[in-house]
């Protein structure tokens, strides 16, 4: 990050055989359209809606191999990966031959600063509607002083990761993707700025967002959100919600790492942060952990910035953030059902191989019987969502199934809007998403339900 220029993996195998016989027991109740959103919101405002299929978990031991390749790199070259030293052009060709392997059309786009030939690093999904591009990018370079792993091998490393996580799922967003990795931005967000200086400006209004990721990795980690593009920032916060993860709105580094380059073009921004050499307050240490009265990166800037200034945790949950926004936004938008939203937000545990459990939204003073297309929202934070089955039950008693379990799903909570053809219920009454954890070692609960009518 240039602030001087004034910035888990899938972990068992058991429990099929459980998953295969709860869902031969379960009742035969009126399906459910899953809309294709991961993430709900807790009020009637505009919401994203995301693929139907969730986010991967981005494995952690992945990001981190390509940190140790970083580090490996800078230490063959110097110790660095700045402009114009050896090490960087390294950097970008490791990345480069990852990307080309996975399928992507990439592109090195050169620029010179201050004598010295600098890189960028395009790389295109093929696929989804080119007037409207998710785009997600990284700073690559380190200072001169060390190999950048916080700073930013980490943003660098998660960006990559969800690149070849696209790959490996052959994901057909509807939006196009387009990853990038920028050179020179300690010196001043050099190549992003020559990027989107470059870019004809027919193409640069294609752009519909661009997610910037620096320093998401730091030691005694923070975690902040870009508030820039509220759609963006939205996305990020429900994801962290989610997780019962706080957050707080990121202004050490405001405007100045490459997001800067791409709205002062008027494209929509937004990122995550982890904090550089400000100080942990006792009130973020109480909320985050770590320590107060220490910086969040002690080693900002520094020759100590190596593979051992990485804390794992903020590492994780950030590269499966990034993930999340770039399902969740290349899918698009729509509008927020149109209607009254009937909530429920108090949390009900869900027993760990248990009996099950109910959230109650009661619905007064309407008339005549629910719409043929009632939108029921799902917020449940689980460790393994693959153990639940999840009904609407209705007034009368009718189960409607929103959920079955299955062995192969392996991503966390359920965060996601259904649409059910309630048009044979009394409207008024008390609804019921009922929820059961069907195999053992996960736990979770449900964080609220809503019916919008």
């Amino acid at each position: 990050m240039n602030l001087s220029v004034h910035h888990r993996i899938p972990r068992r195998t058991a429990a099929t055989a459980a998953l295969v016989l709860a869902g031969l027991l379960a009742t035969a109740a009126p399906a459910a359209t899953a809309a294709p959103s991961s993430a709900t919101t807790t009020s009637t405002t505009a919401r994203t809606t995301a693929a139907a299929l969730a986010a991967p978990d981005i494995p952690l031991a992945n990001v981190k191999g390509h940190l140790t390749q970083f580090q490996s790199i800078a230490g063959a070259n110097g110790g660095n990966r700045a402009h114009g030293r050896p090490g960087y052009k390294a950097s970008i060709d490791y990345v480069k031959a990852k990307l080309d392997a996975a399928g992507y059309t990439t592109t090195v786009q050169q620029f010179t600063y201050n004598g010295t030939t600098g890189y960028n690093l395009i790389a295109d999904w093929p696929g989804g509607d080119t007037n409207q591009v998710i785009m997600a990018g990284a700073h690559l370079d380190s200072v001169s002083s060390g190999a950048g792993i916080n700073d930013n091998g980490s943003g660098s490393a998660a960006v990559l990761e969800t690149a070849l996580a696209v790959s490996r799922a052959q994901l057909k967003p509807t939006k196009h993707l387009r990853f990038g990795w920028w050179g020179a931005e300690e010196l001043g967000l050099v190549g992003s700025k020559h990027y989107v200086s470059t870019l004809p400006a027919t193409e640069r209004a294609k752009v519909s967002g661009y997610l910037n990721f620096d320093m998401i990795g730091s030691p005694n980690p923070g975690y902040f959100v870009y508030d820039d593009d509220p759609v963006i920032e939205k996305t990020f916060k429900d994801y962290f919600t989610g997780l019962g993860v706080p957050t707080e709105i990121e202004t050490e580094g405001d405007g100045r790492s490459d997001h800067a380059s791409f709205k002062n073009a008027g494209i929509p921004v937004g990122g995550l942060f982890t904090g550089a050499s400000r100080t942990k307050t006792s009130a973020q240490a109480q909320k985050w952990g770590g320590t107060a009265g220490q910086a969040f990166d002690r080693c900002y800037h520094s020759s100590c910035d190596s593979t051992s200034n990485i804390n794992d945790t903020a590492l994780d949950r950030n590269s499966d953030a990034v993930a999340h926004a770039i399902w969740t936004l290349s899918a698009g938008t729509t509008e927020p059902p149109t209607g009254d939203t009937y909530e429920n937000t108090a949390d009900v545990a869900i027993p760990d191989n248990g009996t099950a459990v109910t959230s109650t939204v009661t619905v007064a003073g309407r008339t005549g019987n629910a719409p043929a297309a009632l939108k029921v929202g799902v917020d449940i934070v689980h460790t393994w969502r693959g153990d639940l089955v999840v009904d609407l039950v209705a007034p009368d008693g009718t189960a409607y199934r929103l959920k079955n379990s299955s062995s192969s799903d392996s991503a966390d909570n359920v965060q996601t809007t259904y649409t059910v053809d309630a048009s044979s219920e009394a409207a008024n009454g008390a609804w019921k998403l009922r929820a059961q954890d069907v195999a053992a070692q996960d736990t979770g609960y449900i964080n609220a339900f809503r019916l919008t009518f």
